[in-house]
């Protein structure tokens, strides 16, 4: 029993920090990647369709909501998952 404790005292503090931060967020680093694709990708759909509308082409409003509401669900998704204090960032 008394190894156990001694083992587990022996983990590297960094390590230790590493893996308890980890376990309160899980997959932190792939959610941010697909957050960061989902508003690039609605950023550029708004981009085009703005482009389109001022070249003069029709573009239905209901398409533009959809992709302003599609930036605004990503940012927001985005920023509701950034780190709440500068300690936790890595």
């Amino acid at each position: 029993m008394k190894e156990t404790k001694k083992t587990a005292s022996q983990l590297d503090p960094k390590l230790r920090e590493r893996l308890l931060k980890e376990s309160k967020s899980p997959f932190r680093g792939i959610r941010r990647i697909v957050w960061i694709a989902l508003f690039g990708s609605s950023l550029i759909g708004l981009f085009v369709m703005a482009f389109r509308e001022i070249s003069g082409q029709s573009v239905l409003w209901s398409d533009g909501l959809i992709q302003v509401i599609a930036v605004m669900l990503s940012g927001s998704l985005l920023w509701f998952d950034r780190s709440r204090n500068t300690n936790e960032e890595s």
